[in-house]
């Protein structure tokens, strides 16, 4: 008798996450069934979705109460659909606003529920460690400090290795000249990275101010940006530049630009993850609407909101491994004061990105897909 699982991953990074679960999955129960909420890479494994990431998107305190009635709809759907399924495990991936109401609804009609890349509950709404006490039977982290906090409050947590280090696999490469012969850029030519972000909110609020920073640089530097764009958005970064600025900007893959750039200003988030693993020196910035950032100020308790910094220095550090640039900080001019300063100091240049490849080493050492599955497997 076939199985089945109930997954929920609400944003596209989830959605890549959970199907290296469910790929691995499927080579131990190929008559799995999988159905829920996901994106692109689980839909090609077969999942059946009833929404896709790409509606589930929503960013910010604003956002979510604007889209309040929508959501509210996803979770009345989700119930039902679960209740007339009677999945025999549920896999829940990150997205803790609507998974932790799902995980009790779960577990009120006895369905097991393993949690995959646990709440970031360390940096703020510490109360949710009960929730998830109560509502889930086993937590599965992916960074090795996090076993330890959550023991503190009673819990225990399984360190399952980090996602973004297998997923890059052989990405994290040298630099390649078949590269710049392909885009035709000189062997003296600078490369600096713009990593706007994969949301449509972050790209309009943090693209304009990357493309002005990079004219400034421009003015000074022979330099050519290369532009990293989410695969899932269609935009013009031209209609985001200033104007009579002449920049020379390729749009290539995020990875491309982690692997040849040697500066990158990077939208704080998963992509921080991905550029330590690269040993790329980068300027994380951030920036969010006025309400949203003064909600945020105070419950966030991060002295460090980057995952770059809080990986390689810690939760409590005071010190950054990489400079943070947030609200009103973010603007062009101080974006590109910054580059020029570190460009022009290679030393410091050389030790951020030795720091990051060191921090790298304590993501590694398991392989999450394999891990994670194994887990699943004991539930189905």
């Amino acid at each position: 008798m076939s199985r089945k699982l109930f997954i929920l991953a609400g944003e596209v990074s989830g959605d890549m996450h959970a199907a290296g679960v469910v790929a691995e999955l499927l080579k131990r129960k190929p008559d799995l069934r999988v159905f829920g909420i996901g994106g692109q890479k689980l839909r090609e494994l077969g999942a059946e979705l009833v929404y896709d990431t790409r509606s589930m998107s929503i960013m910010g305190f604003v956002d979510v109460l604007r889209h309040a009635g929508f959501l509210r709809r996803v979770i009345r759907e989700m119930r039902a659909l679960i209740r007339k399924e009677k999945p025999d495990a549920a896999l829940l991936v990150d997205y803790p606003g609507m998974n932790l109401i799902i995980a009790r609804f779960l577990r009120d009609l006895g369905v097991p529920v393993i949690y995959y890349i646990a709440p970031q509950v360390w940096a703020w709404k510490e109360g949710r460690v009960r929730k998830i006490r109560e509502t889930v039977d086993r937590l599965l982290v992916i960074f090795d400090f996090e076993v330890d906090f959550y023991g503190r409050h009673g819990m225990k947590a399984e360190f399952v290795g980090n996602p973004v280090i297998e997923e890059l696999g052989e990405a994290v490469s040298s630099p390649s000249e078949a590269f710049r012969r392909q885009h035709g850029i000189g062997d003296d030519d600078l490369l600096i990275g713009l990593l706007p972000g994969s949301r449509r909110q972050e790209i309009s609020m943090l693209l304009p101010e990357m493309l002005g920073a990079a004219a400034m640089l421009a003015e000074s530097r022979k330099v050519v940006f290369l532009l990293g764009r989410a695969p899932h958005l269609d935009y013009r970064w031209q209609d985001h530049a200033p104007e009579k600025s002449s920049l020379r900007v390729v749009e290539c893959g995020s990875h491309e630009v982690m692997r040849c750039s040697s500066l990158a200003f990077v939208t704080s988030g998963t992509a921080t993850l991905e550029a330590l693993c690269f040993g790329l020196p980068m300027i994380v910035v951030y920036r969010t609407g006025w309400l949203n950032y003064q909600i945020g100020r105070r419950l966030v308790r991060l002295r460090n909101i980057s995952l770059a910094n809080i990986v390689a220095r810690g939760l409590g550090a005071e010190g950054q491994a990489v400079p943070e640039l947030i609200q009103h900080e973010a603007s062009a001019g101080q974006m590109a004061e910054l580059a020029m300063q570190l460009l022009d100091d290679r030393p410091k240049l050389d030790a951020m990105r030795a720091e990051l490849l060191e921090a790298r080493g304590t993501l590694a050492g398991r392989v999450p897909s394999k891990a994670v599955s194994s887990v699943v497997l004991e539930y189905l």
